[in-house]
């Protein structure tokens, strides 16, 4: 059935103000799909796949709906959200090879988690085990401690835990940020073998880097202060951006064989607004070369061509 989120808005308080970083995000997620989720530093991207699964008590949930395979799911309430974390929806955090607790072996850490669920461990020792070939780890890492384990070694073992209960849904949060190219490139690979495998449902995966989108998403969704910017599947996207914002974003990727001494690479002008003072209206108004007086008006985020939908005046 998928993950449907409706005007999802949620902000931090601090003494300065409520920073806005969701304000009324739309999106569907369908069964089986992986959606990339990408954006610069601060867009609230993050924010959104960790209210999903609501990890962070200094959230503050303002309004919108969450239904994952026809269950709402009580994201205003942390205690309420206990019963549906890992069983229906899971998250491998940021900064993931941090997570492990260093004062305790793997399997150790493994079993405390789903005795915590009501699952005894023993009935999953079997496919814990399977689950860890798979990735390419012996099954004497149970054994060790957190220390023990390479980078790569520790973010694999994040991502079985993280999956062992088989949850409808998979937040991945920058998973590969911390990993040489090479680990990136594996890490990336066992997310949609972890879907194609039936492990999880469906997949959010959230990151700066587009690049990694391109290898792993079906779609690919464009977030810039606290909004969705665009949406779409992941080639038409790339090679069809509508938003000036997703186009600008795509042109400052550097090209293969391209020598930089020779053609230096775009960037944005300008800083993303604050979200405690967003401007009115379209929010990259203020960076982007298309703006003109219209754009001081929101733009509603809506379908333009069959699963392309974008949020701008100027979409062609």
């Amino acid at each position: 059935m998928g993950l449907e989120v409706t005007d999802l808005r949620v902000y931090y308080r601090t003494l300065a103000g409520d920073v806005k970083a969701l304000d009324g995000v739309t999106v569907a997620v369908a069964e089986g799909e992986i959606m990339g989720l990408a954006g610069e530093s601060g867009c609230g991207k993050s924010t959104f796949g960790n209210s999903l699964i609501r990890i962070d008590g200094r959230m503050r949930h303002v309004g919108g709906r969450v239904i994952l395979d026809g269950i709402e799911l009580p994201i205003a309430d942390g205690d309420a959200m206990r019963e549906f974390r890992y069983k229906l929806v899971s998250i491998i955090p940021q900064y993931a090879m941090s997570a492990l607790n260093p004062t305790r072996r793997i399997g150790r850490m493994i079993d405390e988690l789903l005795e915590s669920r009501g699952v005894r461990h023993q009935e999953l020792r079997t496919e814990l085990r399977r689950r860890l070939l798979l990735v390419g780890l012996p099954e004497a890492v149970l054994g060790r401690y957190p220390i023990e384990l390479s980078g790569g070694m520790k973010q694999r073992v994040v991502m079985v835990i993280s999956t062992l209960l088989d949850p409808s849904l998979l937040i991945a949060d920058e998973i590969t940020s911390a990993l040489d190219v090479s680990t990136q490139k594996a890490v990336s690979q066992t997310l949609v073998q972890f879907r194609d495998e039936g492990f999880v449902r469906s997949m959010i995966v959230v990151t700066h880097d587009v690049s990694i989108l391109y290898q792993v998403s079906d779609t690919l969704a464009i977030m810039y202060a606290g909004r969705l910017a665009e949406k779409a599947p992941t080639e038409e996207l790339m090679e069809r951006p509508l938003h000036p914002y997703t186009r600008l974003l795509i042109s400052s990727l550097p090209e293969m064989g391209v020598r930089f001494e020779e053609e230096r690479l775009a960037g944005i002008p300008g800083a993303p607004p604050s979200l405690l003072n967003p401007p009115t209206g379209c929010r990259f108004r203020t960076r982007c070369p298309l703006a003109d007086a219209v754009c001081e008006e929101q733009p509603p985020f809506v379908e333009v061509a069959p699963g392309h939908a974008v949020a701008c005046w100027k979409a062609t």
